[in-house]
C-alpha cells in the first residue's frame, strides 16, 4: 500500500511559492501527495488536491465547515504524514488529526513567523499564544524558521514532541542571481530608468504591518542628497492609496514608482542597487533573501526576520523602526560609497547560498521527515 502524506495551507498558492521541491522529493520517494488548501490552483507533484474553505480570520464561520471537511478527509485516507503550514492552516489541521495521530499519523506544523513575538502587540500574545501553545501538544514536530521562534518555543515549554529549527523556505539561487553591469543597464534602459539612477526595491503588501510609509518619510529625508534615487514599491493593498497621497505631500511622488502586483520580480531586483524593507513583524522575509541572492545589501527595520538575515555591516543593517533618520543616513552612505554596495552585496549573495538556498533548506527538512519514517518503517532510506 502506498504511503500518503497531505500537506495543508490557508491557501494553495503558499505551496506554489514555498513548497513545491518538498512535494518533488515525496513523490520520487514513492509517496502519494495529497494538497489540502482554499484555491484552485494546479500543482505539480500533487495527485489529489481538496480544494478547502479556510479562511484567514479565526472568526469566520466557515472555518467550521472547512475543519469538518479536513476531518473527513484524514479519516479517510490513513496519511503517514501530515503537514500544516500558515496559522489558520495549522489550528485546523492539528485539530482534524487528533484522532489520527492516536493510530500512528505524525503530524508537522512550520510556524513561518509566531503573531506573538518580542516586542508585538499584547493582543497578539493574548489571542495565538495559547492557541499555538495548546496544539503544541498536537503536534509530532513543530518547525520554526527564525532562532527567535525557536527559542521562545523552548524556553515557554511548547510541549510538542520535536521541536526544530529549519532556515525558512529557501531561495532558487539560479535563478536569483546578480547580473553584469551590461545587462543592468540594458534592463534598466528598456523599462525607462537611467543608468545612473539609485534604485532602491521594495516588494510587499501595503499594510499595516509591512510599514511602507517609513520608506516614503526616509527618501523625503535624502532627496536633496540623492536627487538621482528612485523608490521601487512592487505590491498592492489596502494602503497604497494612502502612500501614494503620503508621497505627493512630501514632494516625492516623483521619485516613488508604485509598481502594483509584479511576477517578474526576480528581473526587477539585479537591476537595482539596494533592497530596503520597513515591516515591523517579520518570520523570515523571502523578498529580503531574494534580494540578498541577487546580490543587493539590504536596510530594514529590526525585527526577528530582518535581524536573522541581515549582519550590520557585513551584507547591510538593520535600523529601529522608528528611526528615519538611521535609515536616511544608510542609503545616503550606500549611495555615496558604491565599493560598499558590491561588498555588502557579495557577502549577502554567499550567506544565502551557504545557508538559506533552495537545496540547503531541502536536505534539511528531508532529514526531519526521513528520521520519521525511519520510526514508522524501519527502513533505511538513504540505504534506498
Amino acid at each position: 500500500m502506498t504511503n500518503k502524506v497531505l500537506f495543508c495551507a490557508t491557501v494553495d498558492y503558499h505551496f506554489k511559492a514555498f513548497h513545491l521541491p518538498i512535494l518533488k522529493w515525496f513523490k520520487e520517494k514513492g509517496w502519494e501527495v495529497h494538497i489540502a488548501a482554499s484555491g484552485e490552483i494546479e500543482l505539480p507533484y500533487v495527485d489529489q488536491k481538496y480544494n478547502i474553505p479556510i479562511q484567514r480570520s479565526p472568526f469566520q464561520a466557515k472555518n467550521v465547515a472547512a475543519y469538518q471537511e479536513l476531518k473527513a478527509i484524514i479519516d479517510k485516507n490513513d496519511y503517514k504524514i501530515i503537514h500544516c503550514h500558515t496559522p489558520m492552516g495549522g489550528v485546523l489541521t492539528r485539530l482534524a488529526a487528533k484522532q489520527a495521530r492516536k493510530h500512528g499519523t505524525k503530524v508537522f506544523y512550520t510556524a513561518h513567523g509566531f503573531h506573538f513575538c518580542k516586542g508585538g502587540p499584547i493582543m497578539n500574545w493574548l489571542l495565538y499564544y495559547p492557541i499555538e501553545k495548546v496544539l503544541a501538544r498536537y503536534t509530532d514536530c513543530l518547525i520554526t524558521i527564525n532562532e527567535e521562534d525557536y527559542n521562545l518555543a523552548i524556553s515557554h515549554r511548547f510541549r510538542a514532541g520535536e521541536i526544530e529549527h529549519v532556515h525558512g523556505v529557501g531561495v532558487d539561487t539560479e535563478r536569483f542571481k546578480p547580473i553584469d553591469k551590461e545587462l543592468k543597464h540594458e534592463r534598466r534602459k528598456r523599462l525607462g530608468y537611467k543608468e545612473d539612477d539609485f534604485l532602491m526595491f521594495y516588494a510587499a503588501e501595503f499594510n499595516k504591518n509591512k510599514n511602507q510609509q517609513f520608506l516614503i518619510k526616509a527618501l523625503a529625508k535624502i532627496k536633496d542628497s540623492i536627487p538621482n534615487a528612485r523608490l521601487l514599491l512592487a505590491g498592492e493593498g489596502v494602503l497604497q492609496d494612502t502612500c501614494k497621497k503620503l508621497a505627493s505631500e512630501l514632494g516625492v511622488d516623483h521619485m516613488v514608482e508604485f509598481l502594483g502586483y509584479r511576477n517578474d520580480i526576480v528581473n526587477l531586483l539585479p537591476m537595482c542597487d539596494v533592497a530596503v524593507a520597513s515591516s515591523l513583524r517579520e518570520g523570515l522575509p523571502v523578498n529580503i533573501m531574494e534580494a540578498m541572492a541577487c546580490g543587493l545589501p539590504v536596510v530594514a527595520t529590526e525585527n526577528r526576520g530582518h535581524n536573522e538575515l541581515i549582519v550590520n555591516q557585513y551584507n547591510g543593517w538593520t535600523v529601529s523602526p522608528g528611526n528615519i533618520n538611521d535609515m536616511a543616513k544608510k542609503i545616503i552612505l550606500l549611495a555615496n560609497e558604491q565599493h560598499l554596495i558590491k561588498t555588502l552585496g557579495d557577502n549577502g549573495r554567499e550567506r544565502i547560498e551557504k545557508t538559506y538556498s533552495v537545496n540547503t533548506i531541502l536536505n534539511e527538512k528531508s532529514h526531519l521527515y526521513e528520521r520519521f519514517m525511519k520510526e514508522m518503517e524501519g527502513i533505511s532510506w538513504e540505504a534506498q
